[in-house]
């Protein structure tokens, strides 16, 4: 069965009944999440999205912020542009420093890095799009902690990324963040599933 395209009001759960499974599906979640996650470098970690990711985090903001009916409709429209549409792949761009004074450096010094991002699949580049609802880098070189991203991909591109054991690298580009990793073959095959 293909993975499901769009989270609609019907997939929303009451918050009495959320609460009743949100432990469990907790777990669930995360374990999905162990396979759409790649480290690239010391600071930048990439969360491949997905339907199940999705209505997680709709979820978790309905619990948390408690805006009922009236806040349902805003979390569709945030979150289901993140939901792959079977010839992408979506991610989340993060930069996680703990450390508050470093990661201000780190990041007033990486303008522009969401443009830099590829996917390498069998020696063939992919250039990341980022989302345009926000502009996250300002003139003057500083960047957002957060970026979302598009892998944007032909039918010969699917094919080769669907291939068990393809070679799959991604990389970080820019002039002051400058580092690559390869896809593990576990999180390769949970993300091919994206396309089906």
């Amino acid at each position: 069965m293909p993975p499901k395209r769009e989270i609609t009001r019907d997939d929303i759960m009451a918050m009495d009944a959320f609460a009743a499974i949100r432990k469990r599906r907790r777990a669930e979640v995360s374990a999905i999440k162990r396979h759409r996650r790649v480290e690239i470098g010391p600071a930048a970690t990439l969360y491949f999205e997905s339907f199940d990711t999705m209505w997680w985090q709709i979820h978790e903001m309905l619990y948390i912020e408690k805006g009922g009916e009236e806040q349902i409709a805003g979390e569709l429209d945030a979150f289901n542009p993140l939901i792959p549409k079977g010839d992408e792949l979506v991610a989340t761009l993060m930069f996680e420093i703990d450390d508050a004074d470093r990661r201000a450096r780190v990041l007033a010094r990486l303008g522009g890095v969401e443009n830099t991002v590829t996917l390498n699949v069998d020696g063939e580049t992919i250039r990341a799009v980022p989302e345009g609802d926000v502009e996250r880098s300002t003139a003057a070189g500083r960047t957002s902690s957060v970026h979302f991203l598009r892998f944007p991909f032909t039918r010969p591109q699917i094919e080769k990324f669907a291939r068990p054991g393809a070679d799959v690298t991604l990389g970080v580009g820019h002039e002051n963040y400058g580092h690559m990793a390869r896809l593990p073959e576990a999180v390769r095959a949970a993300l091919a599933g994206d396309f089906k």
